[in-house]
């Protein structure tokens, strides 16, 4: 996630830098390009021969990023989800062997600060919350056609949200009023919808909007699908960089690390071990999440956590 026109450098960018231990003559990739913040100071490690391929959903991100490095000819700029990253860095000419590929995982700011992308509730607009705005349903399209019981399971599932159930009541009561368009009056309903008092400083709609950007993007399904790709698309050596914004993601990745850098069940304490059930992946480090001083800078950095993985030799 990066800060849009407040000038501040995107998130973890010296950590990420660390973990990546950008080689002059290697080859990177970004997947998670936003307004190129990562790739700008990863390209200014690479030598003329290193190579950098930058991806993302976002048609915004895309023309933006083909001003920003326009004329740069070691970078190599693709639309797409992250979920199809093999199929796109070998349409975009990179065979795999990866020395580092970063995932920035959630909202830019850019996004989050249009309110014609419909992501937050801050300022009224439209409610649409889709990472590619030219494809898929819009959260008000799901809205109109979800039932209560899969709107009640999205809540709770992807927002952790303990009045999952009322809410969704309250989402169906007022759309036979009036369709739910914009995203004010969608966070108006759930904030009506919630007894007693707000949490401390977190608007009552947060949790909801986060589980239903999540589910209208299938968030969770295509950070499975990145990291299990990861494995193929990065070469011995190369370093796994993801920075997750909450706990369904960072769990996520924790999980998928630690099971990577075990030998497989049931081979686990066997004295052969077959190459297939060996461990991949080796953990770097702990968790990294934002110093003090970043945050103070840039509060959306106070969710951030880096994980770093490295892929072992086969």
């Amino acid at each position: 996630m990066e800060q849009g026109a407040t000038g501040h450098a995107p998130v973890l960018l010296g950590e990420v830098l660390e973990a990546l231990a950008v080689r002059r003559d290697g080859c990177y990739l970004d997947a998670t390009l936003g307004r190129g913040g990562h790739a700008a100071a990863i390209l200014e490690r690479l030598g003329e021969e290193g190579k950098l391929l930058a991806v993302d959903r976002d048609p915004e991100a895309i023309r933006a990023g083909r001003r920003r490095f326009a004329g740069d000819q070691r970078v190599s700029i693709a639309r797409g989800n992250f979920a199809e990253l093999e199929h796109i860095a070998r349409e975009a000419g990179f065979a795999a062997g990866f020395d580092g590929m970063l995932v920035d995982l959630g909202v830019s700011s850019p996004q989050l600060d249009d309110p014609q992308r419909g992501f937050s509730f801050l300022r009224d607009g439209p409610l649409d919350m889709r990472m590619d705005p030219e494809s898929g349903d819009s959260a008000a399209a799901w809205l109109a056609r979800a039932g209560e019981d899969e709107i009640s399971r999205v809540l709770r599932d992807f927002g952790e949200e303990r009045h999952a159930r009322r809410i969704a009541r309250a989402i169906l009561r007022a759309r036979d009023e009036a369709p739910i368009e914009t995203t004010g009056r969608l966070a108006a309903v759930i904030a009506a919808a919630i007894p007693g008092r707000p949490e401390p400083g977190k608007h009552p709609a947060t949790r909801s909007f986060q589980a239903i950007r999540i589910h209208v993007n299938q968030e969770l399904a295509a950070l499975d699908a990145v990291l299990q790709q990861s494995l193929a698309l990065l070469a011995a050596g190369g370093r796994l960089c993801v920075i997750s914004f909450h706990s369904l993601e960072d769990r996520r990745v924790k999980r998928f690390i630690r099971r990577h850098a075990e030998v497989a069940e049931p081979w686990r304490g066997l004295p052969e071990v077959p190459p297939h059930a060996r461990p991949r992946l080796r953990a770097v480090g702990k968790a990294v999440r934002a110093s003090e001083a970043e945050v103070a800078a840039n509060p959306r950095a106070r969710s951030a956590v880096l994980r770093v993985a490295e892929k072992v030799a086969a």
